[in-house]
């Protein structure tokens, strides 16, 4: 019997998966803001999708319906997220401008950040929370360690 790799050749160590209402919804959201393409998908009863896979660049993001009767529930249903997913992207004005007309909703304005990216934060319409950024500038520690403490009104 040959032996099974304990992680997947295509799959990073870490993939978030999203619990979502209206998974299929949510397909074309993230194919039309993130540029992702569809791996694979397992239907379920009632026209609803029991798994999903999404490639966005080097990594992959699984999502499938909510099922309260299962325990899963998405953060519209249970009130909120406190999770956050963080994504590099090329263009992340292009992103976040797709991203709002698409149906999310802007919680943080794209704007350079001291430590070299510039990024934003938004609410997609299922109630996940994603930070965008593009890295625009090398930031030496010496002088991340002078902009993060004037940042945080140190100096």
């Amino acid at each position: 019997m040959a032996k099974v790799k304990p992680i997947p050749e295509e799959y990073p160590r870490i993939t978030p998966y999203l619990i979502v209402d209206g998974a299929g919804l949510a397909v074309g959201f993230y194919t039309t803001v993130f540029g992702a393409t569809e791996r694979m998908r397992m239907p379920a009863p009632g026209d609803k999708i029991g798994h999903c896979e999404l490639q966005i660049g080097d990594s992959v993001l699984m999502l499938a319906d909510e099922f309260p009767d299962m325990g899963q529930r998405s953060p519209k249903t249970i009130g909120g997220t406190p999770v956050t997913i963080s994504i590099y992207v090329e263009d992340v004005d292009d992103v976040f401008d797709r991203a709002v007309k698409a149906g999310a909703t802007a919680l943080r304005p794209v704007e350079d950040q001291f430590y070299g990216d510039r990024s934003g934060q938004f609410e997609d319409p299922f109630g996940h929370h994603w930070n965008v950024a593009s890295h625009v500038e090398d930031v030496p520690p010496a002088e991340m360690a002078k902009r993060a403490s004037e940042a945080m009104g140190e100096g």
